[in-house]
């Protein structure tokens, strides 16, 4: 646990959440500034910065196990979801703490990227 971490103080009980699901390796609770009707985090209860941080492949693959059941917990699984894990400066990850999103409960459109061809500006620019 990284002390500074706010993520690690709301896996510690530090900091309160609405929690959805826990086992020995993740804790996934809802997003406190949510950017869809679900938006829920899973994170490991070990800290890594980010998916560069050396992060074991069983663990990985732990917590992409767990999407569908937290889907599931939320309502989402049959409608459909979106699964996300930001890693760098230029991915808009707030915290430095690996961790997944799930997105869901509204009908989702593309992706589009400040200077994409698909909001209108050019890449280039």
């Amino acid at each position: 646990m990284a002390d500074d971490c706010l993520f690690c103080k709301i896996v510690s009980g530090g900091i309160p959440s609405a929690k959805v699901y826990e086992d020995d390796l993740c804790y996934a609770f809802d997003d406190i500034e949510p950017e869809a009707p679900v938006h829920t985090l899973i994170v490991p209860k070990q800290h890594y910065d980010n998916l560069q941080d050396g992060v074991p492949a069983e663990l990985l693959g732990h917590l992409l196990s767990v999407v569908p059941q937290v889907a599931k917990a939320k309502g989402v699984y049959e409608s459909g979801y979106r699964t996300v894990i930001n890693t760098g400066p230029d991915s808009a990850a707030t915290v430095p703490h690996l961790h997944l999103h799930i997105l869901g409960g509204t009908k989702m459109g593309r992706f589009t990227f400040e200077g994409s061809a698909r909001d209108g500006a050019s890449a280039a620019e």
